[in-house]
């Protein structure tokens, strides 16, 4: 069974690269793996090694401490993370200008600029 920080960690991994709008294919493809490994790490069926997770930091430029914002040790109340649900919806849209304009109302909300690929 899969531990908490793990799963946590792996659904911090996937709103990232969703965001970052990586697929798990570009992120594999850059940590010499195969997407099905950054499947396991998203659901946090496999652990991340710790040189994996700075890897990962640095591929998708946040600080390795984003991985774990959030996590309470002794918190009874679990909370419902929107952040994940918000980045499905968001990659579901298909109108690029739309999602676009999104991004860029969020960014503007948050004070955050999320890094864009080129297309």
């Amino acid at each position: 069974m899969a531990h908490d920080v793990d799963i946590h960690v792996g659904k911090r991994l996937k709103q990232i690269r969703t965001l970052r709008r990586m697929s798990q294919t570009d992120v594999a493809k850059r940590l010499q793996l195969s997407f099905q490994q950054i499947q396991k790490y998203e659901i946090g069926s496999n652990r991340i090694a710790a040189s994996r997770l700075f890897e990962l930091s640095r591929i998708l430029d946040v600080p390795t401490s984003y991985f774990f914002e959030g996590i309470v040790d002794a918190d009874p109340t679990p909370r419902r993370d929107n952040g994940l649900d918000i980045v499905n919806a968001l990659a579901a849209i298909e109108d690029e200008k739309i999602k676009s304009r999104i991004v860029t109302f969020i960014e503007d909300v948050s004070g955050l600029t999320v890094a864009r690929r080129a297309s």
